[in-house]
C-alpha cells in the first residue's frame, strides 16, 4: 500500500505541533469516498520498559501495530497484517500520532489489498488542533478515516438518549468536533470524529454500519485483541531470551 510522505518523524514536540498545524491546512471533512468494497480497523499498543518519556532505553520500547481488512457490507475478513517499530518520540498529550504512526504505517504498507475507510481506535477532528491521530493517519494514507474513541479528549456533551443509535454533538468553543454516539443500548457511548474526507453525518453512519452489538466497533474491536495478542507473543519471546 502506497504512504504518502508529508514530514520527517525525528522530530521534537514543538516540532510535532508545528507539524500537526500544517498538515491541518490539507485536512478535508467532507465526503470524498469511493463505493466502499473495504474497511479496516487499524489499533496499536506499547511494549515498553521503564518510563513511557524513553528514559528506560530506547531500544527497549516498541509500538505495536495492527490492522484488519474486511469486505464491506458483508464485513468478512480479508487479511490483517502487523509491526512492530522502536518508539522514537516521548508520550505527549495530543502527540499521540508521533507515537503510534510509524509502526501503523509499516502495518499498512504489508497490506495486499488497500482498506476504502479505515476506522482508528483513536481521535479525528475531536482534538485541541483538529489534527488527532485519526486525521494525520488519513492523510499519509491518503484515504478516508473515521476516529472512534473509547473517552472524550476535549470537549463538551449531552448524553444521548439510552437506545442505541442516538447521538449528540460534542462541543468546542462553538465548534462541533464530533458525536457522542450510542452504539449500544444503556452502554457508555463512544466518541466519534472525522478522520479524513469524511463528513460527521457519514462517519457515524458508517460506524452505525459496522456495530455488531458491542459498545465498540467490530473493526476497531478487533484490531485491539489482535494487536494485544501480538503484544503477548513480543512479551513472552522477551521472558524466554
Amino acid at each position: 500500500m502506497r504512504i504518502r510522505r508529508l514530514h520527517q518523524w525525528n522530530v521534537t514536540p514543538r516540532q510535532a505541533a508545528e507539524i500537526q498545524a500544517g498538515l491541518r491546512e490539507r485536512w478535508e471533512g467532507r465526503d470524498r469516498l469511493p463505493r466502499i468494497r473495504t474497511v479496516a480497523g487499524a489499533d496499536a499498543a506499547f511494549v515498553v520498559s521503564g518510563s513511557q518519556a524513553l528514559r528506560g532505553g530506547e531500544e527497549a520500547n516498541r509500538a505495536v501495530a495492527g490492522v484488519i481488512v474486511y469486505s464491506y457490507p458483508e464485513m468478512e475478513e480479508i487479511e490483517r497484517a502487523w509491526a512492530v517499530v522502536a518508539l522514537r518520540f516521548p508520550y505527549v498529550p495530543g502527540l499521540l500520532s508521533f507515537r503510534e504512526c510509524p509502526a501503523l504505517l509499516e502495518a499498512f504498507r504489508k497490506l495486499r489489498h488497500a482498506p476504502d475507510v479505515v476506522f482508528c481506535d483513536a481521535h479525528g477532528y475531536a482534538h485541541p488542533r483538529r489534527l488527532g491521530l485519526a486525521s494525520h493517519l488519513g492523510l499519509l494514507l491518503g484515504r478516508a478515516t473515521i476516529g472512534c474513541a473509547k473517552s472524550r479528549l476535549i470537549g463538551v456533551e449531552r448524553e444521548p438518549a439510552p437506545k442505541a443509535g442516538n447521538w449528540t454533538l460534542l462541543i468546542d468553543r462553538d465548534e462541533t468536533i464530533g458525536a457522542v454516539l450510542r452504539t449500544r443500548d444503556a452502554v457508555k457511548p463512544i466518541y466519534v470524529s472525522q478522520g479524513h474526507r469524511v463528513s460527521l453525518a457519514t462517519a457515524i453512519a458508517l460506524t452505525l454500519s459496522v456495530c455488531d452489538g458491542k459498545r465498540i466497533p467490530r473493526p476497531t474491536r478487533d484490531a485491539d485483541q489482535f494487536v494485544r495478542q501480538r503484544k503477548r507473543m513480543l512479551l513472552a519471546s522477551r521472558r524466554d531470551l
